[in-house]
């Protein structure tokens, strides 16, 4: 049964497909290159086939609005303190079985997507909740490339800068245009080898590779990297050793490496929860491999999630949880004791926001102007 749309404000077309021979259309976003059949959806759900050519259904329907604390995402050195508004759609391209928002990602955008709004209204509640970024986040914003793209365009015009939290599940072919819009990105490694790839997510660990490598040496969007531990699966020695090698030999040893702690949820509810002690010894594996800055998350562990200066060992941003503590930065950046810099996107003073979650209804901050969704221009093929 064919359920798509006919083309209205939510669905819109895109640009990264090709038509194939045999009638089917192939989608370019991500390597697994659905070939759509008419009326057919892909793996992500949200974009399918109508009328031969590959279209977005989801454009400008969201899961539901929140400000967060940055560090939720989480984000260590871009921004600390300050708060994000973040937001997600529906469906992935993806299929973990541990999926910790199942419930948004596994979703068919007719079940899920209760709120709207253009890439304007975003930006306005943004500056209107005092909001330093827009997050896109809850499910992975490559889906809705041409969404998230259109809201961070919308969101520079006002000084708002954006953050995607993503898998990295992208094609070399999308990714320059998708990631142009993006200032900070927190990419999923999922684990270190091809087997948990494969049956744990039913994707590829190459091309996330591939995708971490362009992004940190060939953009300037702000990256770090976060890795659930899940018992028996991903947390033995020899592959958090292996991770933090190709971390310090690819990427560099100052590319922030988040540790958090896995609990039973969607198809994997049989397996135990990450012991915090299972994230402290990544940690200190990861740091005897190089890396200046390695984080544990999903647990109380002020050592673990505070930020300490590579030159002289001082704590230069403290935390417990998502409050913040010690600031011992100056106003560019560097260690207030030794000088030494420390990477990431820092302003003047830490944020306040501490731990608060705040629920928003974009409704409140549609202007008189925007009555409903605009549907943007066709992008060109």
């Amino acid at each position: 049964m064919n359920d798509i749309p006919e083309h209205d404000a939510f669905t819109v077309a895109t640009r990264y497909w090709h038509a194939l021979e045999d009638g089917r259309v192939q989608c370019d976003l991500c390597p697994r290159y659905c070939k759509l059949k008419p009326g057919q959806r892909g793996a992500c759900f949200v974009r399918a086939n109508l009328d031969d050519a590959v279209v977005l259904t989801s454009y400008g329907r969201s899961s539901g609005y929140c400000v967060d604390p940055i560090e939720k995402k989480p984000l260590n050195h871009f921004l600390p303190g300050s708060p994000v508004l973040s937001f997600g759609t529906a469906g992935c391209n993806l299929a973990c079985k541990f999926c910790q928002n199942w419930d948004i990602s596994k979703s068919r955008e007719i079940d899920t997507l209760a709120d709207r709004a253009d890439p304007e209204t975003i930006a306005r509640a943004a500056e209107a909740l005092d909001c330093r970024a827009v997050a896109f986040t809850y499910n992975d914003p490559v889906i809705f490339h041409e969404y998230a793209i259109d809201v961070a365009a919308a969101c520079r015009a006002r000084d708002i800068r954006t953050v995607a939290v993503t898998a990295g599940y992208i094609t070399e072919q999308a990714r320059g245009e998708f990631f142009a819009a993006m200032d900070a990105a927190n990419v999923d490694l999922k684990a270190f080898t091809e087997r948990f790839y494969h049956k744990l997510t039913g994707a590829h660990l190459q091309p996330v590779l591939d995708t971490l490598e362009w992004l940190v040496h060939e953009t300037d969007t702000w990256v770090e990297i976060t890795t659930l531990l899940i018992p028996g699966e991903n947390d033995s020695d020899v592959e958090i050793t292996s991770m933090a090698q190709w971390v310090r030999e690819h990427l560099g040893p100052d590319v922030p490496l988040h540790f958090t702690a896995f609990h039973p949820d969607f198809k994997m509810t049989e397996h135990p929860r990450t012991p915090i002690e299972t994230l402290q010894r990544a940690r200190r594996i990861a740091r005897e491999q190089g890396l200046h800055h390695v984080y544990t998350g999903n647990v109380h562990d002020t050592e673990g999630q505070s930020t300490w200066c590579a030159g002289c060992g001082q704590r230069v941003i403290g935390r417990d949880g998502y409050e913040l503590s010690d600031w011992n930065l100056t106003a560019d950046g560097c260690c207030n004791a030794c000088g030494a810099s420390v990477p990431g996107v820092f302003e003047a003073r830490p944020g306040n926001w501490g731990a608060r979650r705040q629920p928003v209804r974009l409704a409140d901050f549609r202007g008189a102007d925007s009555q409903g969704l605009k549907r943007p221009s066709p992008r060109p093929s």
